[in-house]
């Protein structure tokens, strides 16, 4: 990859299981897996990253990337001179998921070139600055509740995977009410519980699938009493099917697959 005081471009295959512990630098990141997934975690939340998405940590915000698949990593860093100079005023200081655009990944894979010399990676990786918007309320984005009793309930609900406890028992089990755990989740987290949980839910689904799960039984882990529920209950939240995560052809429903 080209060198350049501005910024690093690098690439490289990590296997399942590899990442790095949460830590912060000066250089603003963009992570796009080119194959496989990986999960970024901040003390916001936490993204699944599928080949679809990207995902943007601006400078000096701590992050921990976790590799769920065998996967191709591309990232580039941008110094902090770099983004003064080349960073449109509407690009966020936080955190956030973005879809891989056609004009997006066009630019990757002329940067990631081989014969791509420094002068032409520097118009690249500019050009992608724009390209980085916000993709609002990302569906692989689970935000977190950022209140202890929040947190517990978030803790004892990630752990009901089958979603056997109901709001009630949830909330007797956190030492709260249920009143307090209706008001809490949409400040702190912008989402209803319910809906909160269901991301829950499918976040996991999709670790799972991403691990190498069968649709069938990732459906049946998770509770659904069917593998038609567990599609129509996925396609709600990340707007496609299970299969179409995976990256094969969706030519069949799911409870074919």
């Amino acid at each position: 990859m080209p060198d350049h005081p501005s910024f690093t471009i690098h690439r490289g295959a990590k296997q399942r299981g590899m990442g790095l512990h949460m830590h912060a630098h000066g250089e603003a990141q963009l992570t796009f897996a080119a194959s496989g997934m990986v999960q970024i975690h901040t003390e916001a939340g936490r993204w699944l990253v599928p080949p679809q998405l990207a995902a943007w940590v601006p400078a000096d915000v701590a992050h921990r990337v976790e590799v769920l698949t065998d996967a191709e990593l591309w990232v580039v860093h941008w110094q902090p001179s770099a983004m003064r100079a080349w960073s449109p005023p509407t690009l966020y200081v936080r955190a956030f998921a973005l879809r891989v655009t056609p004009l997006l990944r066009s630019l990757l894979d002329a940067a990631f070139a081989a014969d791509t010399g420094p002068g032409k990676a520097e118009l690249l990786v500019r050009l992608m600055l724009h390209e980085l918007t916000e993709t609002a309320d990302a569906p692989t984005f689970l935000p977190l509740p950022t209140s202890l009793v929040g947190q517990r309930v978030a803790d004892l609900a990630l752990a009901d995977h089958r979603n056997r406890l109901d709001v009630g028992e949830l909330a007797l089990r956190a030492a709260t009410s249920a009143r307090t755990l209706s008001r809490l989740f949409p400040t702190e987290t912008g989402l209803t519980f319910k809906a909160w949980r269901q991301r829950a839910r499918i976040a996991h689904a999709m670790d799972r699938l991403a691990r190498g799960h069968a649709i069938a039984t990732v459906s049946a882990e998770a509770g659904f009493a069917s593998t038609a529920a567990f599609s129509c209950a996925f396609r709600q939240v990340t707007a496609m099917t299970p299969t179409t995560f995976l990256g094969r052809p969706d030519t069949a429903s799911a409870s074919a697959s």
